[in-house]
């Protein structure tokens, strides 16, 4: 077994793993700890107590963090019309069209982070099944990313809007910045993720909702939060 790096060592004598900690101490711990050579993602991750396999059990959804992610995100548009092409290309779409697009994304190519579609493009974007819905970038009505107003949506989206959806085994991962980012700033966009959470909870959840709750940067330790602390001020 490899010996653990200096790096490695000095980080774990931090983070108490059996411990959660509230949200500020969190997040300063966080920054204590993101010491890597690079600009590390922030990411939260929940277990929640519901059954992903019962449709009235499904968590899903957008939320627009206040300080964005950090990452700048490539957006293809969905659209037909000329003012609908003309706004999303104003907004800063990679890629806007209709059946060329299509044809281009089942020829392979898939560089691209969101998809907002009308609906109307829908009857086409639902041959991309397979391609978008295992990398979680088919359009949605819930998300928003399913709507006439096209350049608004492409707008939200590089200004930090980002969605979440449980997986089949009840977890759920998202990003919420840069470990470059203040602590204030981490904070107020954790806040914000974990609110909308929450809110989500589904009415046939009759068990414990949040059940685990890690935030962490890319190379440094999970740090547990206080589930029981969050449930309280954001239900």
């Amino acid at each position: 077994m490899s010996k653990p790096s200096k790096r490695t060592t000095t980080i774990r004598s931090k983070v108490n793993t059996d411990d959660t900690y509230p949200l500020k101490e969190c997040v300063q711990l966080l920054k204590e700890c993101g010491t890597a050579k690079f600009d590390e993602t922030v990411e939260l991750a929940f277990f929640l107590g519901v059954d992903p396999r019962h449709a009235d059990q499904m968590v899903r959804g957008s939320v627009a963090l206040p300080h964005g992610t950090g990452k700048t995100v490539r957006v293809v548009v969905f659209c037909e019309q000329e003012d609908q092409i003309a706004a999303a290309t104003e907004a800063g779409a990679e890629e806007v069209g209709s059946e060329d697009l299509v044809k281009k994304i089942q020829g392979g190519w898939t560089d691209f982070d969101a998809a907002v579609a009308t609906p109307g493009m829908m009857r086409l974007v639902g041959r991309l099944g397979k391609v978008l819905g295992p990398r979680g970038l088919m359009p949605s009505p819930k998300a928003g990313s399913v709507t006439k107003d096209v350049g608004q949506a492409v707008k939200e989206i590089k200004a930090g809007k980002i969605e979440f959806r449980v997986d089949k085994n009840a977890n759920i991962h998202v990003p919420i910045g840069k470990i470059s980012f203040s602590p204030e700033q981490i904070e107020e966009n954790a806040a914000c993720v974990l609110e909308t959470i929450v809110k989500a909870r589904p009415g046939a959840c009759k068990v414990t909702y949040l059940k685990a709750c890690t935030m962490s940067s890319t190379m440094g330790p999970g740090i547990k939060l206080d589930t029981s602390a969050v449930m309280a001020q954001y239900r």
